[in-house]
Parts: structure tokens; sequence; C-alpha cells
């Protein structure tokens, strides 16, 4: 008889980022679109951004991700995951929810790009005024 292992599946956004997340029980193996990690964030800074939700909750190395992102840009796509992750994390383990709380994880980023208006260049930028 085959076991089944358990899945938490989670979607984490940022800016105009979306991340659909699966959990897996296994040794901290993360996959991003089909590709490694490394490959797919070249930069430290991005890959420990998706770290964080395991060291806040000291579950290093127990879940194995697997995540599909599309939209936005690198640190965006990054955001997205690491909130995919926390709260995918939640559906793993209630228990997990305060630490992962306290550290600001389970929020989303409400920060967006401010759009552009009528009648100016730009979102806050405004034509030159010319008094005559």
């Amino acid at each position: 008889m085959a076991t089944k292992t358990l899945e938490y599946a989670a979607t984490g956004r940022r800016k105009t980022s979306v991340a659909r997340v699966r959990l897996s029980a296994g040794a901290g193996k993360v996959t991003v679109n089909g590709r490694d990690v490394e490959d797919f964030f070249p930069l430290e800074s991005l890959r420990s951004l998706l770290g964080q939700p395991f060291k806040a909750t000291g579950t290093e190395q127990k879940y194995n991700v697997a995540a599909s992102v599309n939209g936005g840009g690198p640190t965006g796509q990054a955001g997205a995951i690491r909130h995919g992750i926390a709260r995918a994390l939640t559906l793993a383990d209630e228990t997990l929810r305060a630490p992962l709380k306290s550290a600001g994880l389970l929020t989303r980023d409400p920060r967006m790009k401010e759009r552009k208006k009528s009648g100016q260049p730009g979102a806050r930028k405004r034509f030159q005024f010319s008094k005559r």
C-alpha cells in the first residue's frame, strides 16, 4: 500500500507577484518554477528571505518547498514566496502561528506602485509650471 505524503498549499503575495507554495515533509529542498532555488534567485539576500519563516519557527530542514511564482520582479517574487511559506506553515502546525505573527511574516506587504495620474508625467511628478 502506497503512503500519501501530506502537502500544505498556500498563496503568498507581494507587490504584483503571486506565489503558489506547496509544503511537504522532507529535507529542506526548495524549488521555484521547477528550478533549484540557487538557479532562480542568484542573490543570497533573496534566498535568505525565503528561509525567514523556517528560522522564526525552528523548522529548518523539515519541509520541502515547491513554489510556482509569476508577476513582478525578483524581490517581489521572493517576498511572495516567503508569505506563502509562512501561511503554509500555519496550515501544517497551528502552534507555529504565534512566532510567525510576532515576526510579521503573516502580514501581506501592502505597498504597491502608485498609479500614474492623467495630466501628469508620473504618479507624483508634475509638468513644469510656467507663470507666463
